[in-house]
């Protein structure tokens, strides 16, 4: 399996991890650490030397109760962070649901357009859609920010999610934007409980069977606090837990904060992997007796 995106065409027989960059005085779990442009830029190079496959910039903290960012505002935080980090050899992914802000970070050079809003603004669609080759990732959210956990969604979530990411793709596929470039996130933790967040890591493969490719987003998310007790800047550990969890059950790429971690975690599980494939074959090459 391949993701298309703007400058690379990423292969996805192994799990790719993606970089979280909040270019943002108020993120849930950082703090602002990466407020200014030479923090951030700090934090790209950190990422991509302790493993990461992928930056993703983001303007605008989507934590509950947020209020939107101005575009111009966004604009002024994202944008040069994004003129330095298209240089440093990875696909750059940009967070944001803005149309203005998706045209101006295509034509920057930005490779992938991640939107929480899974184009649902005015334009947006027709902001992906103009682009020839831009990969991008459609999210689930019931809601929005400002209000998704006072009322989280009812029922079964798993099947809920699969219909909506069906449609938004279709609306994409109709305004043609090939197949390839897409790619779907559940959503973990946007308008849903906690219980409909482990329903949708543990029924992960009712998402993978329309054949697109899934991005699992579980860093540091609540849910992980309320099963574990532990606030925000100690779940490393359940986080990478999750991770692991999210690409075994079948995810290509998982989105952190704890890069050097999860790469590590995963290497385990790939040696593993490796190992379960070479006795697989073994067998299958020893004579029957």
């Amino acid at each position: 399996m391949q993701w298309q995106t703007a400058r690379f065409t990423i292969d996805l027989a192994r799990p790719r991890v993606m970089a979280v960059v909040n270019v943002t005085p108020d993120s849930f779990s950082d703090g602002g650490r990466f407020f200014s442009t030479a923090n951030a830029l700090r934090r790209c190079e950190q990422a991509i030397a302790e493993g990461a496959d992928i930056l993703d910039l983001g303007g605008e903290s989507s934590r509950p109760g947020t209020p939107p960012v101005p575009l111009e505002d966004e604009r002024a935080r994202v944008l040069p962070v994004l003129r330095e980090a298209v240089a440093l050899g990875v696909p750059i992914s940009v967070d944001t649901y803005k149309p203005e802000l998706m045209r101006e970070a295509l034509d920057l050079g930005a490779d992938i357009v991640n939107d929480i809003w899974a184009l649902r603004q005015p334009g947006a669609r027709e902001a992906v859609a103009a682009h020839g080759s831009c990969g991008v990732c459609l999210m689930h959210m019931h809601g929005e920010p400002r209000t998704m956990q006072r009322q989280p969604m009812q029922g079964d979530a798993v099947p809920q999610v699969r219909g909506f990411l069906r449609d938004a793709t279709a609306a994409l596929l109709e305004r043609g934007v090939a197949r390839g470039r897409i790619a779907w996130d559940a959503g973990i933790g946007f308008g849903k409980t906690v219980e409909q967040n482990f329903a949708l890591l543990a029924r992960q493969h009712e998402l993978l069977a329309d054949g697109y490719p899934l991005l699992a987003g579980w860093s540091r998310k609540s849910s992980l606090g309320t099963v574990t007790g532990q606030p925000v800047n100690e779940r490393m550990a359940a986080s990478v837990a999750a991770a692991v969890l999210a690409v075994e059950r079948g995810a290509r790429v998982v989105r952190v904060h704890d890069v050097a971690d999860t790469v590590a975690a995963l290497k385990v599980w790939q040696a593993t992997i490796a190992q379960v494939a070479t006795q697989e074959q073994r067998s299958q090459e020893s004579p029957s007796p």
